[in-house]
């Protein structure tokens, strides 16, 4: 018998014919995904709840951090007004206290000052008696180039009569390279005369403001004071310019 020639048969498999297992496949298949879902969907939901909880806690505690950390810089930053404040009130009382030590001590100096001047008035050397030229200030006004001036003559004697006489008071200085002399009427609305009229019994105080022009600057103060009568005196006596803070 000859062999047949052709395509290759493939070997053929009888099976039952069972519909409803493919249903049950498929079901099956749906149940699973359908559990996979869910389960997904239950982590995801447990986990944004583990989640959301524990920011909430983070949240609290770092509420209740800025709190405390507010708390303690306003009471750190209290603690710098009240260093300050103390530390101000210090300085205050210091300089007040210095103020008042300084005052005394003028004061005293000042004292001291007119209990030597009383104390040569009344009982003078035996060198130092008659017409005498004192004590001179020019102090300081805070107008630029204004002083105010205060001067003392006075007579030392054991035994005091009435003085008088006359005194000329000049500013010595310069003007560019020129050497100038300006008597006080010139710089001064106190004073009308190159004399000025001397007239007291124990001491004679000359005061008043000067006023220098804008290009003098001054270098000393000259007097000259004379006593009138049957035994005239002339006493001379200079002064170098210096101004005292008021």
């Amino acid at each position: 018998m000859g062999t047949v020639k052709g395509s290759k048969q493939q070997r053929m498999v009888v099976v039952p014919y069972r519909p409803w297992r493919k249903a049950m496949l498929t079901l099956l298949l749906l149940a699973v995904s359908a559990a996979a879902v869910y389960g997904s969907y239950w982590f995801g939901q447990n986990q944004s709840h583990n989640l959301q909880e524990e920011a909430v806690a983070e949240r609290d505690r770092l509420r209740v951090e800025l709190a405390d950390a507010t708390s303690e810089a306003d009471r750190l930053r209290q603690e710098v007004v009240n260093l300050k404040l103390g530390a101000e009130v210090d300085r205050k009382a210091s300089e007040g206290v210095r103020n008042e030590v300084l005052e005394l001590k003028s004061e005293i100096a000042g004292l001291q000052e007119d209990i030597s001047f009383y104390r040569g008035l009344m009982s003078p050397s035996d060198n130092a008696q008659g017409l005498t030229i004192g004590s001179l200030n020019v102090i300081s006004t805070g107008v630029p180039r204004q002083y105010e001036y205060k001067l003392v003559v006075q007579q030392l004697a054991t035994k005091h009569n009435l003085l008088k006489g006359s005194l000329k008071f000049t500013i010595v200085g310069r003007q560019g390279e020129q050497l100038v002399t300006l008597p006080l009427k010139d710089v001064s609305d106190n004073v009308t005369s190159e004399s000025i009229t001397l007239r007291f019994k124990y001491f004679q105080t000359i005061e008043g403001r000067i006023s220098l022009p804008a290009s003098f600057e001054p270098e000393r103060i000259e007097l000259v004071a004379k006593s009138s009568g049957r035994e005239p005196v002339v006493v001379e006596k200079k002064f170098g310019w210096l101004v005292q803070e008021s």
